[in-house]
């Protein structure tokens, strides 16, 4: 059915697609609809309590039996710089007088790095997939997953750091081009590093490890899952596609901003979080274009106060409105017809090239 099969076969999955993982987005109903439909759903873990990952997961269970993916961030404890936190802090106060919020907050961090507690959460539940972005754990860590019988999939923005998952772990390597969006995975080189387009990124990584390649970035429909085939990918993951899907957790703020996305109207910035993500441009990423943010994830513990604010407009000017390049191509319909459509017209495609 499908011009490469490892992928599907290793998982256990009928269609090569993934819906990504999207911390907050990617609720247990969007989650289950894709298992059901025999592509592989994700629940994000990052930034979330344990408690209400394990509450997730036992909802996802009770309505799916089919393989599912837990997501996790392995970043490093950030290093606190007082300096460029009081530059900060001045920076954003004009922000905060504008609203009348008071003074901007010392910066902490919101959540931990990958640690045991979170591995003990996966070898307690042993979820057929694990991926995880920024690199991979320690190798003890990794060991470990395996042994508990769970495939490892991670994020590689570069050729090199496809070569250093394959090294160090993984067993399948999701190439992260530049339109997608969200945080970039990317864990060597400067935080800009890597802005390699999906197009160009695939077939390089196809070429230079032996492990199942999965395209992300930019893909929406069934042209594009045909397309990463061409470019040697086993797969798709897709993220932004999704949060047109009822089931996803998607503002009523953020889905009416994804329905007037324009074609160039999303940007990579560091200054919602500390790390690179792609967001839908607005006064806040406009504004902030040549800040210097502090380190992941302290950024996001000063900027929060804009993120609830009051009046819609005003959120609206601040909020992370995470979206890829494909934003619109974004087709409002449940999971599971989106998994049909993709099917059907990448299948059409193969047909027409038989």
């Amino acid at each position: 059915m499908w011009p490469r099969t490892d992928f599907v076969e290793l998982l256990g999955i009928t269609h090569p697609v993934i819906q990504a993982p999207m911390a907050g987005f990617a609720s247990p109903a969007l989650a289950a609809a894709v298992c059901n439909t025999g592509a592989l759903g994700s629940i994000g873990c990052a930034g979330i309590p344990l408690a209400t990952v394990r509450e997730q997961i036992t909802a996802l269970r009770q309505a799916t039996n089919r393989p599912y993916n837990l997501n996790f961030f392995v970043h490093s404890r950030p290093r606190l710089d007082p300096d460029g936190s009081a530059r900060m802090r001045t920076t954003l106060a004009s922000y905060f007088n504008e609203f009348g919020l008071g003074p901007v907050p010392e910066p902490k961090e919101p959540f931990p790095p990958f640690d045991e507690e979170r591995l003990d959460l996966i070898l307690e539940l042993r979820p057929r997939v694990v991926s995880f972005h920024f690199g991979l754990p320690d190798a003890t860590a990794v060991r470990r997953v395996k042994e508990a019988g769970c495939i490892i999939l991670s994020s590689a923005t570069t050729v090199a750091e496809a070569r250093s998952l394959e090294a160090n772990g993984a067993d399948v390597i999701i190439a992260q081009g530049f339109e997608a969006g969200g945080h970039r995975g990317s864990f060597s080189g400067s935080p800009g590093a890597g802005n390699i387009g999906t197009m160009a990124l695939v077939p390089q990584i196809a070429d230079a490890v032996r492990l199942p390649v999965i395209a992300a970035g930019g893909i929406a429909d069934g042209r594009g899952l045909a397309a990463a085939f061409a470019l040697g990918a086993s797969g798709v993951q897709l993220g932004t596609a999704f949060l047109g899907c009822p089931e996803a957790t998607v503002s009523p703020l953020h889905r009416a901003r994804l329905r007037s996305a324009a074609d160039d109207g999303t940007e990579l910035t560091r200054a919602f979080t500390g790390r690179p993500a792609r967001a839908l441009r607005n006064r806040y990423v406009t504004e902030m274009a040549n800040s210097e943010p502090l380190e992941f994830p302290l950024q996001g513990s000063l900027v929060r106060p804009l993120w609830e604010l009051p009046s819609e407009e005003a959120r609206a000017s601040f909020m992370p409105f995470w979206a890829g390049q494909g934003a619109p191509l974004i087709r409002e319909i449940p999971a599971s017809q989106l998994i049909d459509k993709l099917v059907v017209e990448a299948q059409s495609i193969f047909g027409r090239s038989a």
